[in-house]
Formats: structure tokens, sequence, C-alpha cells
């Protein structure tokens, strides 16, 4: 099996085409070991720096359960006034000193690029598990590797975003990975409030890739071979009347989905909270719990390919 060119994870503009052949012909490999149908262990004696000091569960736990199912260990910081931190210590000392323990580093900063000056700072992989509101790499992959399981290519789709487009890291993110594919369009769907930022746009009109952006459901979804839904955050309001105006627009339901195609794939990175109706979650087509499982063994893929000889 092939290694990865680089060092670290940091932003999902690094990936080419083949580094996604490689990583999801890896992540098959080891959906096999979470089933039990291939039991031996890739390496030994690899530990893991899980260093969150933004509040998570999937992306922890999941890169966590990565680490045990490859049979490795896990050292945790997830709570910055547990560490030096606290004590005025440089978040670049903090992390030379905790990558002195641990053979890879899983990181999430609430501070836009903390996670590349770490990498900079010292000689272990880094791998970005959000860095505020720049980027999320890993949710990129495993949302791309969704797509490529749920509609068997990657080419010649029309992809709609909704909701939060100015926040969601993971919307970004995947803007800038499918744009490797051919044909692929965007339909982003917010309240004026909250389109999606100028850097996203820029880079789209670069690339020539077609987007239209709406702020009305039914304009678009039956055109739509993707809906990827993303969550109101409300933490990010300063203005809580302002989330108050909002937390009820674009709700998707089944009367929304009547429009759309039969075969629409159905996305959510969670969490959820009234965002889509809980009777979506019957369709054959509502993927976003089985996005959910694909975190493991994407997860387990990098670090592999990240650490192996």
């Amino acid at each position: 099996m092939l290694k990865l060119s680089y060092k670290d994870i940091l932003h999902t503009k690094q990936f080419s085409k083949e580094d996604l052949k490689l990583i999801f012909s890896t992540a098959k490999e080891m959906e096999k070991i979470i089933s039990w149908e291939k039991k031996e262990t890739p390496l030994k004696d690899k530990i893991m720096a899980s260093m969150f000091y933004e509040p998570s569960t999937r992306t922890r736990l999941s890169f966590e359960s990565a680490m045990h199912r490859l049979w490795w260990n896990v050292i945790t910081v997830s709570d910055s006034n547990a560490t030096s931190l606290s004590k005025w210590e440089s978040l670049e000392d903090n992390a030379k000193i905790i990558s002195i323990y641990a053979d890879i580093i899983v990181m999430r900063h609430p501070e836009v690029h903390s996670v590349q000056k770490t990498a900079i700072t010292i000689d272990k992989s880094v791998i970005n598990a959000w860095d505020w509101a720049n980027q999320h790499p890993t949710q990129a992959l495993l949302d791309v590797y969704t797509i490529f399981k749920e509609k068997k290519t990657l080419n010649w789709l029309n992809i709609s975003i909704v909701w939060d487009l100015k926040y969601w890291r993971t919307a970004h993110s995947l803007v800038f990975l499918m744009w490797l594919f051919k044909n692929v369009s965007f339909n982003f769907i917010s309240p004026k409030e909250l389109k999606m930022p100028e850097k996203v746009i820029i880079f789209l009109k670069e690339k020539n890739i077609s987007f239209i952006e709406w702020d009305n459901y039914k304009k678009w979804i039956k055109d739509s071979d993707v809906v990827y839904v993303t969550r109101l955050q409300k933490e990010r309001f300063t203005d809580l009347s302002e989330y108050e105006k909002l937390k009820n627009n674009f709700i998707l339901t089944l009367d929304i989905l009547k429009e759309a195609k039969k075969d629409v794939t159905i996305m959510h990175p969670l969490p959820r909270v009234n965002e889509v109706d809980h009777k979506v979650d019957n369709l054959s087509n509502a993927a976003f719990f089985r996005q959910a499982s694909n975190w493991v063994p994407i997860r387990m893929a990098l670090l592999y390919l990240l650490l192996k000889d």
C-alpha cells in the first residue's frame, strides 16, 4: 500500500485525485477490520495525542475509536484549563511537549490557523480536526467518500448545500474538495445573513465551477443529486434575536422532498437540531447516519497512511 506524500493533513486543497483514490481504497480495507473480516493489525505500538481545545463528540470519539480499532493507543487533552496553557504556556510549547509523548497529533482549536502553526512547530504529523471557521479536511473526506458510496460516482453531480453557509467549515471544505471532479455544480441555499463566504465564491469563479445562490427550497430541490443540510449554529450568533428570527427557516420535510429526485442523497454532518424533520430518517436515501458510520474507516485510513513506514 502506498503512502501519502505529505506529513500533515491541514486543509482540503492539499489533496489530489490520486490521494483520494488511495485514502478511499485504504478506508475500504479498514472497513474489513471493523467488521472483523480482516483480523491482522496493520501497525503496532503507535500513540495518538487527541488535543481538543473546543467541544467535540463525533470528531474526537471517531478519531479515538479509529486508533483503538487499529489496536493503537490514545492520550487525550479535552480541556485547556487542565493543561499548562492555563499557566500561560504558549500553544507551540504545549504542542512540542505533547509531541514527545505521541507519534501523531489530532488537534481542534478555536484560533484560526492554530493547527498549521502547530504543524510547523513540531516534527510529528498533525491532523486538523477543525480550526474554527477555517477548515475541517477530514470531514470533507468522509463526506466525499459517502457521496461516492451512495451515488457510485463523483462526476456530473448537482450538490445543494443548505442553511448556515457562512460559518459551517464542513460546507466550505466540501466545495474545496469536490472541484476535483467533472461537471460538478452547486446550489447554495441560505438566508442572506448566512451566505457562502466570499473566499469560497472567489474559488469557484477561479475554477470555473457552476453555482447558483438561492433563498428558497422549492426553486432548486428538483435538480439536486445530493442535499447537504447544515445546522444553524446558535453559538455563533452575538445577537440571539437574529437566531430566533432565522431558526425555523429551511427545515427539510417530506413535503419538500416530494419535489426532489427519488434517489436524491440526503446528508448532514451532525449534530442535528430541527433542520431535518425526523420523518425524513425513514427514507432509504437519508444517508446521514451512514455518513456518520464512515467517520471511523476514513480516519483509520488517514492515521495508517501517515504512520506507516
